[in-house]
């Protein structure tokens, strides 16, 4: 009887390990590995001035809604909610290992999308950003270096947009062709800076769609990211490059479906300029309408 008792204990106790070894698989979310080459090499010139993302960003979405508010004709977060439309936009580029991947499929797929870009990489890699133009995609000013702008002066701020202005304005027989967009490095931003860079004839665009990509995410985290938050009038942050060793595979990865996606819905995708035109003309309309 003791043996049998002593075998039954034996048996509950491997089952009830069996069931924690299930449980930990079960719970345990291992990142994908990488199919595409990292930038572990990326020269320390051309690094985030203000370091990686996944160390500085963190802007309260509640800070961007005021500022939303607060600046309706400067602040752009989306366009126009009665339109299916969406903007695909890139951070940070461009790099020659990301960047290209982005743009061979933004080709395959005929859609145009907006690039924020850094100028000292747009200055180093000079053969991917004339690709952008080329291809007819819409360049923004993303700051020379990637300072956040909130721990520099106004004019050290301005000297980074403006040396950055000048570099893209050489990528454009005409200057007047390139609509000035500015997006913050890290989104952070505050009413002082909205109104200086408002002042010299910029937009500030922000985002209502992240994909969170910077974090290193999978495919499939990526594309659940925005998927499931995309409506009308949507503008979609992404990245085309990152710092030192920074993976953004998954991105790159998700790219194709979460068109192919978006299309099926009936989205259409546009550029920036678009999605403030449609919205400049919905706010027109509403202000018709209570005159």
């Amino acid at each position: 009887m003791k043996i049998r008792y002593s075998l039954f204990a034996v048996m509950i106790l491997a089952v009830f390990f069996a069931l924690l070894t299930v449980k930990e698989d079960i719970y345990r979310k291992p990142q994908q590995k990488s199919k595409i080459s990292i930038p572990h090499n990326m020269s320390e010139n051309l690094d985030l001035a203000g370091g990686p993302e996944r160390e500085v960003r963190g802007f309260p979405k509640r800070e961007i809604v005021d500022l939303i508010t607060m600046y309706p004709d400067l602040f752009i977060a989306s366009g126009d909610s009665s339109e299916k439309k969406v903007a695909l936009t890139f951070d940070d580029g461009p790099d020659d290992v990301f960047t290209p991947q982005i743009l061979d499929i933004l080709k395959d797929k005929n859609v145009k999308a907006t690039f924020f870009v850094i100028g000292k990489r747009a200055d180093s890699f000079s053969e991917v950003m004339q690709r952008i133009v080329d291809e007819g995609h819409l360049a923004g000013n993303h700051t020379w270096s990637h300072p956040n702008i909130m721990k520099i002066s106004l004019e050290d701020a301005k000297e980074e947009v403006l040396k950055t202005e000048k570099l893209l304005n050489s990528y454009y027989k005409d200057s007047k062709d390139r609509v000035k967009i500015f997006r913050s490095p890290y989104g952070s931003i505050d009413p002082k800076r909205v109104e200086f860079f408002g002042d010299i004839g910029y937009k500030i665009i922000s985002w209502n769609v992240d994909s969170l990509d910077w974090k290193g995410l999978s495919a499939e985290e990526v594309k659940t990211n925005v998927l499931e938050n995309v409506v009308n009038g949507s503008i979609i942050l992404q990245h085309s490059a990152g710092g030192e060793g920074e993976d953004l595979s998954g991105s790159v990865e998700a790219l194709s479906e979460i068109i192919e996606v978006l299309k099926a819905e009936g989205f259409e995708f546009v550029t920036v300029d678009e999605i403030l035109k449609d919205k400049q003309e919905k706010d027109r309309q509403d202000k018709d309408k209570l005159k």
